[in-house]
């Protein structure tokens, strides 16, 4: 083992990765810490992780593994103790024979390859892998030291006859890790929501994940009246009132996450349903570039985000990512020479440089008396979460004729249907086509997963339904399902949009009441970039797939 230290710390200076002073800095820090040179030299910052793995697998010849790629089997997971995982951050991945290999961020801590030999009675064989993945492999694997299976068998159903809001609070009581392992799978999975639902046999748990849910687990139905009452003394909610609808939240933290949980409860004839929104706080601040919008459109939204004044609305259906767009574009345009300010149900998200404020309707604070006080407060642009009533419209309106501008929200199919609505709502025509700046569309598309993505050739009539020429000669993509995606031939979502910027066309049909269609027509004549016709592009860049595009613009 000493040789092949020594060898290890010549063939970081050797290959150029680090200097001689480099590596004896790290081993100093090391004697004084405890810590292995490996870890010493991430920890100080004095190599690029992936660098050093780069530099394991080539030069000491030791694998690289994928973690997000790779499904383990728990029953692997079951021979090394999550305290030992967690201490020398390492994952088991499978056993041949006596022969068990793991991921590790050092495959050259003796120490750690010690006791993972002693604790699983086997050889051990290093392999590495970066640290985040590693972290949340525990997560996705241990969680709260067990399966979901596990935790459930271990509560007997007298048990949960007697479990009080109080006594369930203790981190360590078997319901209290079960709903903890809900929530750090469904984060390591990606999922947005979590659904708790009982059914007339057992509790069903479903996780949202890119816009679908997916079963991935049962309860039996004795362990219902455990789980709310946990998840509601978490979210301060009354626990003694189950025959109306709730909402609250909390947050929890994971290693360098903070993810809010919102929290909603529904009474059903079996008992109450319950649904876990999570929002990671540090996933929010991304570019518009992010966002998929496509060179012209982006071009295009860029100019109507620097306008001085107007009313600027994003519309779609519920999870179709408004306000991601809008946080986004708010990240976008903040700097210290403009006051921005919003009024939100609820803050989802906290932005640094603007401030933000919640509606509280027992307090009398609604969006359109917020608003009314926000325009004494001398902002330049003002964030309303969504313009629900013709109050609240009016007052949206008259922020944006006297100089601010304003973003907003509205449920409707299409962008030009946020004009309409307004006229629906009661606002005078005039005003739409004098205030109104812009209106944008927008759905969510699950991508093509990069890992198992390969041509395919769709049926014809297909083609036609979605509007191609068969004339013309295409290549498509699609997933075939790999262990990354779940087989599910998805990974991650992007977002597919229709802008529709107000010019003088549009406002003289606007003023004219013209209906959702006209105007429409109008607007494309115009250059506007239509959902479905977005959608295509997506298609041919292999970003995503027909069927993705005909099941969100299935109504255009």
């Amino acid at each position: 083992m000493v040789d092949r230290s020594k060898s290890l710390r010549d063939s970081l200076v050797s290959s150029g990765l680090l200097s001689e002073d480099n590596v004896r800095e790290a081993i100093e820090e090391g004697r004084r810490t405890g810590e292995t040179l490996i870890k010493s030299l991430l920890r100080k910052g004095l190599v690029d992780e992936n660098n050093l793995i780069t530099f394991l697998e080539k030069e000491m010849e030791i694998p690289r593994v994928d973690l997000a790629s790779y499904l383990v089997d728990q029953k692997v997971v079951s021979l090394v103790p999550i305290s030992t995982a967690k201490k020398y951050k390492l994952i088991p991945l499978f056993k041949v024979g006596d022969v068990i290999t793991v991921a590790m961020v050092d495959p050259f801590d003796v120490m750690a390859l010690d006791e993972v030999r002693s604790k699983s009675k086997c050889d051990v064989e290093p392999m590495v892998a970066t640290s985040k993945e590693i972290e949340q492999a525990i997560i996705q694997y241990y969680g709260v030291a067990g399966s979901v299976e596990d935790i459930v068998k271990s509560i007997a159903p007298a048990e949960t006859a007697v479990i009080s809001a109080p006594k369930i609070t203790e981190e360590e009581a078997p319901v209290a890790k079960l709903v903890t392992l809900l929530i750090t799978r469904a984060v390591a999975e990606k999922a947005s929501d979590v659904h708790i639902e009982p059914t007339e046999k057992n509790i069903r748990i479903r996780y949202r994940v890119d816009g679908i849910l997916h079963d991935v687990s049962n309860a039996p139905a004795y362990l219902l009246s455990s789980i709310v009452t946990r998840i509601k003394v978490m979210a301060k909610m009354d626990i003694a009132e189950s025959r109306v609808p709730q909402d609250g939240r909390f947050e929890i933290k994971m290693e360098s996450k903070v993810i809010d949980v919102r929290v909603s409860s529904y009474p059903s004839i079996y008992g109450e349903a319950l649904v876990l929104r999570l929002l990671d706080k540090s996933g929010v601040l991304i570019g518009l570039e992010a966002l998929g919008f496509s060179p012209d459109n982006e071009k295009r939204f860029e100019e109507i985000v620097r306008r001085p004044y107007g009313i600027i609305l994003v519309t779609g259906p519920t999870g179709s990512g408004k306000t991601t767009t809008l946080y986004a574009t708010l990240n976008y345009i903040v700097k210290p020479a403009i006051n921005i300010m919003t009024i939100e149900d609820p803050v989802e998200y906290e932005l640094p440089g603007i401030r933000q404020s919640q509606v509280n309707i027992k307090a009398g604070l609604e969006f359109a008396n917020a608003l009314r006080s926000m325009l004494r407060q001398d902002p330049d642009v003002i964030l309303v979460g969504e313009i629900r009533d013709l109050e609240t419209a009016r007052v949206s309106i008259q922020a944006a004729l006297t100089g601010h501008l304003v973003f907003s929200t509205l449920h409707t199919n299409d962008a030009s249907g946020a004009l309409t609505r307004l006229a629906d709502m009661g606002v005078e025509p005039f005003l739409t086509a004098s205030a109104v700046a812009a209106a944008i569309a927008q759905r969510l598309v699950r991508k093509i997963c990069d890992r198992c993505k390969v041509p395919v050739v769709p049926p014809k009539e297909v083609l036609e339904k979605i509007g191609f020429d068969l004339n013309k000669e295409y290549t498509f993509y699609h997933g075939k399902g790999c262990k990354a995606c779940r087989n599910t031939g998805y990974r991650g979502r992007t977002a597919i949009f229709e802008i529709l910027a107000m010019n003088e066309k549009i406002q003289n049909r606007v003023i004219n009441k013209a209906s959702s269609l006209e105007l429409k027509q109008e607007a494309i004549a115009n250059g506007m970039t239509t959902l479905r016709e977005d959608g295509m592009r997506k298609i041919l860049d292999g970003a995503t797939t027909i069927e993705e595009v005909l099941r969100v613009t299935q109504l255009d």
